[in-house]
């Protein structure tokens, strides 16, 4: 039939008619090669699994996210308020796609904003589609293969281990949660906000689908004390890293135990040849010198909330934690249209249940 289709006339009566047109196949397909929802859950794990290799890949499955969906590609993950549509992580696609992903995302003509996404992705959607493409923070990614709790950085950590072990602190590995729900209640009343957990940015507590997570609990004398929870990440159908994405702590145990969680959660995951460990988002740590890509006045006031806005949270203690750890700095993105996204920035923060 070769690339165009033929009209063929009515087969009954005879008639005169004009000459046949013959009309481009493409007029009959869809100008849009996706949509959204269209996959099922199964479907979306398949994708999930082949190329979700960002740490937030897993997270896009938490409820009252939406998808952009095209067949035989993969899929971004969404959630819209206040004619604003924010994307989540990058796309979970092979990379070669990831330019047509976003020419058929934004044929609508709809107002997006792209939040913690890559170096790489932000950069293309400034060079192919004119964004602002604006460092909000890094991660840091620890290659299992190599690291160790030597080195005088790592002192903390050592001491940490070293207090757990002598004040009788246990860890357990459970697919349970069991009293989760319980440290969580007293662990928000700790928090500057304390009557509602986080989200958009951070999954919640409870998922519809937890295949792939691992939950990691600490005891004292039986009492729960703390926990963390680990996502997945994959490439090519093996889990190639973990992330840790929950965590819920006591004030019951003083010197804290995260540190301890962590790294027993490490030496379980190296001894099963897992790769590599994502820290997860610091967020805006930022560097001092603006690229070509970014939007000045955004990165100046990243900065400038990275220094005085501690008391609206942590930045500085999240990064000082995590930094213990070592291992290598990644730079995080936002790509946004405009030179100041006030809009789209109220907007993720009222997604994310910050007010």
């Amino acid at each position: 039939m070769g690339n165009v289709a033929q009209m063929k006339p009515f087969s009954g009566q005879l008639r005169e008619n004009p000459p046949v047109k013959v009309v481009p196949i493409d007029r009959y397909r869809s100008r849009t090669l996706g949509t959204s929802d269209l996959f099922s859950l199964e479907e979306r794990l398949a994708y999930l699994r082949q190329y979700g290799n960002h740490c937030m890949s897993f997270s896009t499955l938490q409820p009252g996210m939406h998808f952009f969906d095209i067949p035989g590609m993969g899929f971004i993950a969404y959630m819209q308020k206040w004619g604003n549509r924010l994307t989540l992580a990058d796309p979970v696609c092979d990379v070669k796609d990831r330019e047509v992903f976003f020419r058929e995302l934004l044929k609508d003509g709809k107002h997006t904003t792209f939040v913690q996404i890559s170096q790489d992705t932000a950069e293309l959607l400034h060079d192919k589609f004119g964004y602002y493409a604006t460092q909000f923070g890094i991660e840091i990614n620890l290659d299992l293969e190599k690291w160790d709790l030597n080195g005088k950085k790592k002192q903390i950590l050592r001491t940490s281990v070293n207090h757990a072990k002598k004040e009788g602190i246990t860890i357990e590995e459970k697919c349970t949660s069991e009293g989760c729900r319980q440290l969580t209640s007293e662990w928000l009343k700790t928090r500057r906000v304390r009557n509602r957990e986080i989200g958009f940015l951070i999954r919640p507590m409870e998922m519809e689908h937890e295949e792939g997570t691992r939950k990691f609990f600490a005891y004292l004398h039986g009492e729960l004390i703390g926990f963390i929870f680990f996502d997945p990440i994959y490439s090519d159908n093996q889990i190639t890293g973990y992330v840790p994405n929950i965590s819920r702590f006591s004030n019951k145990f003083k010197p804290g135990i995260f540190y301890p969680l962590m790294i027993h959660a490490i030496e379980v995951f190296k001894q099963e040849g897992i790769p590599n460990l994502n820290l997860g988002l610091c967020p805006l740590v930022v560097d001092d010198r603006d690229l070509f890509c970014e939007s000045g006045i955004q990165k100046k006031l990243n900065r400038l909330l990275y220094k005085h806005g501690n008391w609206i949270f942590s930045f500085k203690g999240l990064y000082f934690t995590k930094s213990r750890f070592g291992g290598t700095e990644r730079k995080v993105f936002g790509a946004h249209r405009e030179n100041l996204p006030t809009l789209p920035f109220l907007t993720m923060f009222r997604l994310s249940n910050l007010f």
